[in-house]
């Protein structure tokens, strides 16, 4: 299965645009649990950060690791990695419901934070990394990738914010998935572990309304999750959908599901309408069904017209350059730490609100 099919090993490679010289940011990478972890070193790596050591319980994945970043330290323990001062930031692709406690004890080391989504998966975890970051003045970020490592999601977020389609009204997000089952590890179906669809898969939409609409919190109207298609993982939630209202006043309406068909090319057909009172946008991320198997699909309908951006390859991925620099400077360019708590927590209230569907 190629890449760009099989969504959990899904890491996007941009051009070389480094924002320091070598020596002057290094990080490690911890907990191997996701294949994500590829794409936050890959980001980091581009932008001009050294990764100096890798840490994972399994001698499986450190050796695949390796075999992407041969020239990266195996460390014996967490332990070695922390206590390692010329490491700045520790990545990490943890069991989504270990995710939180181990950003606490990396920021309580010194370093600074950056994890896989979903960040947490109870409210407890998320007020225990408030806390340590007030404690600690460290950084816990989030790769919230399916906007931060999709150039069509980054030029989007540009055509919004300087005002090419009015004020924001209404945020349509869609995040299909492919669940290659046989492939993914036990925690994957266990509830109290991947915390469910709309915290899970959901993070990344909920990311995006925050980010395009411009609101700062919002109300869960609705939320509705179910299994229809895996009854034997009875914890699993293969369907999932939220409606919010922003503070203020942009709705959000969002769709997740691991329905992804053998049939499309890619590992889910990722779109968004971005609707605004002088225009609106769509983004198909990764394929445009039937016509082209590339991504990064804008159109923007305006006063003007209708225009088809097709920008793979012009965007690039700046957030990981400037979230190198929020480190070294501690400022909050690439990614404000309220935002990425308020996303976090909109995950975890529309989970919990969530009416569960019944299959028959």
């Amino acid at each position: 299965m190629t890449q760009k099919a099989d969504g959990m090993n899904y890491a996007p490679q941009g051009k070389p645009n480094p924002v320091v010289r070598p020596g002057e940011f290094t990080f490690a990478a911890a907990h191997l649990e996701h294949g994500h972890i590829y794409g936050q070193c890959n980001g980091l790596i581009e932008a001009g950060a050294d990764l100096k050591w890798v840490y994972d319980p399994d001698p499986k994945k450190v050796a695949a690791f390796q075999e992407k970043f041969p020239a990266v330290k195996v460390a014996r323990s967490l332990d070695e990695v922390l206590a390692d001062g010329a490491v700045r930031l520790v990545a990490a692709a943890a069991i989504p419901s270990e995710r939180g406690a181990l950003g606490c004890r990396v920021m309580e080391s010194g370093k600074d934070y950056f994890t896989d989504k979903t960040p947490f998966t109870t409210f407890d975890q998320l007020d225990q990394a408030r806390a340590a970051v007030i404690a600690t003045r460290r950084k816990y970020m989030v790769y919230f990738s399916e906007r931060l490592h999709v150039e069509s999601a980054m030029f989007a977020t540009d055509l919004v914010r300087d005002g090419a389609i009015g004020r924001v009204v209404q945020v349509l997000g869609l995040g299909p998935h492919r669940l290659s089952k046989e492939s993914r590890p036990a925690w994957f179906f266990e509830k109290a572990k991947y915390g469910g669809i709309l915290c899970d898969i959901g993070s990344h939409q909920f990311e995006q309304f925050l980010t395009f609409s411009g609101a700062t919190d919002a109300v869960v109207n609705h939320a509705a999750v179910g299994n229809f298609a895996n009854p034997d993982k009875p914890e699993f939630e293969d369907f999932g959908e939220a409606a919010l209202i922003g503070n203020n006043g942009a709705s959000n309406y969002i769709r997740v599901d691991w329905y992804t068909p053998a049939g499309l090319s890619t590992w889910g057909d990722g779109r968004m309408v971005i609707l605004g009172t002088k225009g609106y946008i769509e983004l198909r991320k990764y394929v445009d069904v039937a016509r082209e198997k590339t991504g990064d699909h804008v159109f923007l309908v305006d006063d003007k017209g209708e225009h088809h951006l097709p920008v793979a390859g012009q965007v690039g991925f700046r957030f990981f350059g400037e979230l190198i620099l929020d480190c070294l400077n501690r400022t909050e360019k690439a990614m404000t730490q309220t935002h990425v708590f308020k996303a976090a927590e909109l995950c975890l209230r529309a989970q919990a609100a969530a009416k569960r569907i019944p299959a028959k």
